[in-house]
């Protein structure tokens, strides 16, 4: 009865620890997001060439800007995790930018790496408002002093 009831314990335990490991089956340490773009098809792209022409050598762009003149930009990450509950880290960001004329042939082109980018604060909790700042004592304070 004992030998059978360790045999299970240590079945179930088994078990447990295989469902436990079979998480991590599916992870990735690297991540290749967004346009990842081959020299061999950046090396195609030149000054003088239409739009249409790098479309179908690039792809369709991440984004475009019509501000201050047309441009394409290609945006790829790089992240890698060291395992599969740590955070990530982006260890590469490129941004391929196609700069057009107006009469949308190719003007130049732009390669952007993490060292030409600027950190850019997207959640940020408070907004900036015009005027003096009030706390809930201050604001309290002067209603009773309006009073008299």
């Amino acid at each position: 009865m004992a030998q059978t009831l360790r045999s299970v314990f240590r079945g179930a335990a088994i078990a447990s620890i295989a469902v436990g490991l079979s998480g991590c089956l599916g992870y990735e340490g690297v991540v290749n997001r967004g346009a990842v773009l081959d020299s061999r098809s950046t090396s195609q792209v030149k000054p003088g060439m239409s739009a249409q022409q790098v479309m179908s050598t690039l792809g369709t762009p991440s984004t475009t800007s019509t501000v201050g003149g047309d441009a394409w930009y290609y945006v790829s990450q790089r992240i890698e995790r060291s395992l599969a509950f740590m955070p990530q880290s982006i260890t590469d960001q490129r941004v391929y930018a196609v700069y057009f004329d107006k009469s949308k042939k190719v003007q130049r082109v732009a390669d952007y790496g993490m060292e030409d980018g600027k950190p850019i604060d997207f959640i940020s909790r408070t907004t900036p408002t015009a005027g003096p700042e009030y706390h809930l004592l201050q604001g309290m304070l002067s209603k009773v002093t309006n009073l008299f």
